[in-house]
C-alpha cells in the first residue's frame, strides 16, 4: 500500500466526511476536501511531489477550505454576539 496510490486518498476523504456527520464543525470536512483534491491530483498524474510535501500541501489546503467553508456558511446560530456598539449611542 503506497501513499502515491490515489484511491487511499479519495477513500480517506470519504472516511473524513463520514466522520464529519459524527462530530460536526467544518474540520472534517475541510479535511476530507483536501484529501480529495489531493487524491485526485495523484489519480490524474497531476503530483509529482513526495510524501511531505503532499501532506503540507494538504494541510495549507484543510485551512484554505476550512476558512471558505466557515465565510460561506457563518457562524453556528446559537453562537453568542457580541454587541461593541449601542443603537442608543450618540
Amino acid at each position: 500500500m503506497s501513499w502515491a496510490n490515489g484511491w487511499i486518498w479519495i477513500i480517506a476523504a470519504l472516511i473524513l466526511a463520514a466522520l464529519e456527520l459524527v462530530l460536526p464543525g467544518w474540520f472534517f470536512l475541510g479535511l476530507a476536501g483536501a484529501v480529495l483534491l489531493m487524491g485526485l491530483a495523484l489519480v490524474l498524474g497531476l503530483w509529482g511531489g513526495g510524501l511531505p510535501w503532499a501532506l503540507v500541501v494538504t494541510a495549507i489546503l484543510t485551512g484554505v477550505i476550512w476558512l471558505v467553508l466557515r465565510r460561506v456558511f457563518g457562524k453556528n446560530r446559537g453562537e453568542v454576539r457580541r454587541w461593541t456598539r449601542d443603537i442608543n449611542d450618540n
